[in-house]
């Protein structure tokens, strides 16, 4: 059985499948599912899996019923049409919200009942507002399909996932809230002018829903660090020690997340990681697009302006973002870098690196958008790499092709596993913790395996 974290994805096995939400408590939760075309909307209003509506495709998403402490959903994906790209199965609560519900997990089975040891499970974190959670999602991919856990959600209830979704919920629907209609105004007064309306304070936002204050960079670095320790000692893996290396994909279609700032964000995350884990607190980073940079090295207590100097990309003459007082980078040292995807030269440049410069491992933190061309080179470098201590971890950010990179569970001809992969569609979207766990779920194990096999001497 797998445990997965949010933004992580595995293939499901073949034939009907039932996802169950498990619980703790009394608490009643309605189960629903959206079926999405290519464009992450529904067809139509059909495509809605919900109490008033509990089947789609002839009963190829359906509905199970609910007991106490339990909801389920079965899909067929090989009775879905090719129109459809994904089904996310989401739970909604009739009062409250999931920061009061303990203990929810979704579990992937095998089969048309959903009996016995689950294929899978996800334990969803809870805590917040939301009022309906989506907690996963199968969607094709490469002629198969696969799960994806999400643990995302809205406050809105039905209505939030309706709205994001393309669908038209019935008003009148038996479950639904029913609107409150004005009254009636009295004959007499019809045509008397309307009297102003008494000025409504506005509500105050509740406390809870209000963003804590951002703690000083410092602070967040500690705590960081700390997060990072626990999920190495969940692992078995507390006190080793790694050279950590950051890989940035800056390829045209990552424009949008560098312009967000996600990208920075994210190196920011990154650093603690290497704090903990390197014997000088160090992260060596390097970019690439068509070609490949090696950028300077990031030390955690000067990431705010490693991020503003190292952290861009071009739009024509802009670059972004831009720096807080709105001039250029000059001189513009990733100028060169640019256009596609090379994932190969960036990965030779790190093994030629680390090859000449010998001493604790190295873990590869490579961050991509996808478009991954070059599978069958990317294969032959790590079949190659099998032998060197290094250990390459992928992650994909967003939807997207990332060729070789989902393959490497299958991956043949290494002398050890020597890769990971995992997917997140907003990485701001994932708590640290998540983060972290993520990042170094397979790290470990390919330490101790690389030990057996010689690979490590210590």
């Amino acid at each position: 059985m797998t445990e997965l974290a949010a933004g992580a994805n595995i293939p499901v096995p073949p034939g009907m499948l039932v996802l169950t939400a498990r619980w703790e408590g009394a608490a009643a939760l309605d189960a629903s599912a959206v079926l999405l075309a290519e464009d992450g909307r529904v067809r139509s209003d059909a495509d809605l899996v919900f109490y008033n509506q509990p089947e789609a495709e002839g009963g190829a998403v359906r509905l199970l019923g609910a007991d106490p402490g339990r909801a389920s959903l079965r899909i067929d994906p090989g009775a879905l049409p090719a129109g459809v790209q994904r089904v996310v199965a989401a739970v909604s609560l009739d009062e409250g919200s999931f920061a009061s519900l303990p203990g929810l997990t979704l579990e992937l089975h095998e089969g048309a009942e959903g009996f016995g040891t689950p294929v899978a499970t996800f334990p969803v974190r809870t805590g917040g507002p939301e009022t309906l959670l989506l907690l996963g999602e199968v969607y094709r991919r490469q002629g198969g399909w696969r799960l994806r856990a999400l643990g995302q959600g809205y406050d809105t209830g039905l209505a939030g996932l309706a709205a994001d979704f393309g669908v038209a919920v019935d008003e009148d629907a038996p479950r639904a809230p029913e609107p409150v209609a004005a009254p009636e105004p009295a004959p007499e007064t019809q045509l008397a002018p309307a009297p102003e309306p008494e000025p409504v304070a506005e509500p105050e936002p509740a406390p809870e829903t209000r963003p804590a204050p951002e703690a000083p960079a410092g602070d967040r670095i500690s705590l960081r660090k700390e997060i990072v320790r626990v999920s190495l000692e969940k692992r078995g893996a507390a006190g080793v020690r790694a050279r950590v290396v950051l890989v940035l994909d800056r390829s045209g279609s990552m424009r949008s997340l560098y312009s967000s700032g996600a990208v920075g964000r994210l190196v920011e995350r990154i650093a603690p990681v290497a704090a903990v884990l390197d014997d000088d607190g160090e992260l060596d980073a390097w970019t690439f697009a068509d070609h490949c940079a090696r950028l300077p090295t990031l030390r955690p207590a000067e990431a705010t302006g490693w991020i503003e100097r190292q952290v861009y990309i071009r739009a024509g003459n802009r670059q972004l973002p831009p720096l807080p007082d709105g001039s250029l980078r000059v001189p513009d040292h990733l100028v060169g870098v640019f256009g596609g995807n090379n994932e190969p030269e960036v990965m030779r440049e790190i093994l030629d690196t680390f090859a000449a410069e010998p001493g604790d491992p190295v873990l590869v933190l490579f961050f991509s958008d996808g478009g991954v061309n070059r599978s069958r080179q990317i294969q032959e470098l790590l079949v190659k790499a099998a032998a060197a201590p290094v250990f390459w971890q992928f992650v994909g950010l967003g939807r997207s092709d990332y060729g070789i990179l989902e393959r490497f569970d299958s991956l043949p001809g290494r002398l050890v596993d020597n890769a990971g992969f995992f997917q997140v569609d907003d990485i701001d979207g994932i708590t640290d913790a998540e983060l972290y766990d993520l990042l170094l779920s397979e790290f470990p194990q390919w330490l101790a395996e690389a030990r057996r096999l010689g690979v490590l001497r210590r």
